[in-house]
């Protein structure tokens, strides 16, 4: 609907897209796949867009339908469950969770994962840090994550970028409602190595978890599969740094961070 929407448009009005790209300063090419539907742009984009055509938020509204329809059924139906979650568990085994990351953090670890495009590296950013306005809700129900040290040593070449994302995991740890843990090498082996789990507790007593990995995720239901998942997560927590412990392991790093970013 979106593409079909912009492409009539663009043709009731008379432009080429060569004048689209002069009024919005945006790509002719990046503009065309919008109109094929093979991108879904940006709301920078979409809005700009909406100003050419004196359209007000029309473009935007079927813009956030259409970011919502490209989300894969299964994660759908997790962001629905974790809007209606009362606590939030998850363990990170190698980067900072997305819901932790800052935008100079996220555009580096999505332009990381595979090449793309800046256009759509900017795409993905801006759908990454929507999700965290969860974290901001008056009623955040219980959050506790905990980040395998593997984690906070995988540094990013852009130093800026890791100790505002260090400083950034400092402040959230500081905040009511989220608890931060660190999985420390020294504690060897355990259930969730090489695992992303993400564990949500519903308003009638039931739980479900969330594994992914580099390509793939999983929502897991089966209340007996869930419950070794929840075992597993406990054990791990066990083992962990408390939470007093973890916020000066992350401070320790800022300073490191911090110290080698200083000019000679």
């Amino acid at each position: 609907m979106l593409a079909d929407e912009l492409t009539r448009l663009r043709e009731e009005s008379g432009k080429s897209l060569g004048d689209l790209a002069d009024e919005t300063t945006y790509d002719r090419a990046y503009l065309h796949k919008l109109e094929k539907g093979d991108r879904i742009g940006s709301p920078d984009v979409i809005k700009a867009l909406d100003r050419v055509y004196g359209t007000g938020n029309h473009l935007i509204l079927l813009w956030e339908l259409a970011t919502e329809d490209a989300i894969a059924d299964k994660y759908k139906r997790f962001m629905g469950l974790e809007r209606e979650a009362t606590a939030r568990y998850q363990y990170v085994a190698s980067t900072v969770p997305g819901l932790l990351q800052t935008e100079e953090y996220a555009r580096v670890v999505l332009r990381a994962a595979q090449p793309r495009g800046e256009d759509e590296v900017e795409e993905l950013v801006v759908a990454r840090l929507a999700r965290q306005e969860w974290l901001r809700r008056e009623d955040l129900p219980p959050y506790r994550v905990i980040l395998d040290e593997a984690a906070l040593r995988r540094t990013p070449r852009e130093g800026k970028a890791w100790e505002g994302q260090l400083t950034h995991l400092h402040d959230v740890a500081m905040t009511p409602n989220v608890t931060i843990q660190v999985m420390p090498f020294s504690a060897g082996l355990h259930g969730l190595v090489g695992t992303s789990l993400t564990l949500l507790w519903l308003p009638d007593g039931t739980s479900v978890a969330y594994v992914e990995g580099a390509f793939s995720g999983e929502l897991v239901e089966d209340p007996e599969a869930v419950g070794r998942m929840r075992l597993a997560y406990d054990l791990v927590r066990d083992e962990a740094l408390s939470p007093r412990e973890s916020v000066a392991f992350i401070r320790h790093l800022t300073e490191d961070a911090s110290r080698c970013d200083a000019p000679e």
